[in-house]
């Protein structure tokens, strides 16, 4: 028998519609399980856990701790996979942090919805239904945390949104799936893990990383703001332009941050990675990593910051991040 846990977080999945107007946190995992059809193998265990009902964008890293601190006790109490059901808002940023915080080899998929359940073409149960199976998979096992939706297997480090309200709105731009479900059969073809674990680390949440992305005539008003002694953060990411560039005039305070604090350069376009020696004119990337600045390599803004979080939550030195973010080129 293969026991699959399913941990109930709460977002668009377990929302249904309000008194007041508009659609609330409202069903628990158990009742998420019961409303999909063909999940009552024989050789199928599966246990729910409500562990919070929330929206997405209201979970903290206190409720991301929690959550890994769950997801490996389920491993260790027996289970064979284990399922998240979350919010699609941040579902990136919590599969990412899962994918550094638990290292065991069994599966670990993030699943959602786009639509609530009263709403016409639900997708909640066929992506709960898709997670579950893949997280029975014995290919999905070794590969890090999973997000399922609309039957297509992403990568954690890779996975992001890119629609508002579309069913298809997951994509890993420049590499794809790493597979998909059909007629509920998994078909994974891999990728290996980067072999880099952190400790969820409870103080993860007391670190402060900003992220600040550039635009056509930034005048620097936010890193001035952030420019404090003592600083008010305690690390940077920066979402620059194109392959990785901020405008000139932005150099001094970009290099004024990158002296006191770890300063991480990613790039707000939505796929690609930063470049390293293509460009020299002041403000790109070779002269912002010339002056200390961190290259994100794959990483966008959002889970840049969370490798960040979790670095310095451990206390890890301006090398040790450096060398975190070269698994990620």
């Amino acid at each position: 028998m293969t026991h699959i846990a399913v941990v109930g977080m709460g977002g668009t999945i377990a929302m249904a519609p309000s008194a007041s107007g508009g659609i609330v946190p409202s069903l628990d995992a158990d009742d998420l399980i019961a409303a999909v059809p063909g999940l009552d193998a024989p050789e199928l265990k599966i246990t729910a856990t409500t562990l919070r009902s929330l929206p997405s964008p209201s979970l903290g890293f206190a409720d991301l701790v929690a959550l890994s601190d769950r997801v490996r006790a389920e491993i260790a109490g027996g289970a064979d996979g284990v399922v998240i059901t979350h919010g699609t808002d941040t579902i990136e940023e919590t599969a990412f942090f899962l994918d550094l915080t638990v290292p065991e080899d069994t599966p670990v998929v993030v699943t959602g919805a786009m639509r609530h359940p009263d709403a016409p073409g639900a997708d909640g149960p066929a992506n709960l239904y898709a997670a579950i199976r893949v997280a029975c998979s014995p290919d999905a096992r070794g590969l890090g945390c999973l997000v399922v939706m609309a039957d297509e297997v992403h990568g954690a480090r890779f996975v992001r949104k890119s629609h508002t309200s579309s069913t298809g709105a997951f994509v890993s731009p420049g590499f794809g799936p790493l597979g998909l479900v059909v007629e509920g059969d998994p078909r994974i073809r891999g990728a290996a893990r980067t072999g880099l674990t952190l400790p969820a680390d409870p103080r993860v949440g007391e670190r402060r990383v900003g992220m600040i992305t550039m635009a056509l005539a930034d005048d620097g008003t936010l890193l001035r703001l952030a420019a404090t002694d003592p600083p008010v953060f305690d690390g940077l990411v920066i979402a620059g332009l194109g392959a990785g560039h901020v405008p000139a005039g932005l150099v001094p305070l970009v290099a004024e941050h990158a002296a006191r604090i770890p300063v991480v350069l990613s790039t707000r376009t939505g796929a690609g990675s930063v470049l390293r020696q293509t460009y020299g004119y002041p403000g790109s990337e070779r002269d912002l990593l010339e002056r200390g600045l961190i290259h994100s390599g794959f990483l966008d803004p959002a889970k840049a910051r969370i490798l960040l979080q979790l670095l310095l939550a451990t206390g890890a030195t301006r090398e040790q991040s450096k060398a975190a973010y070269e698994r990620f080129r």
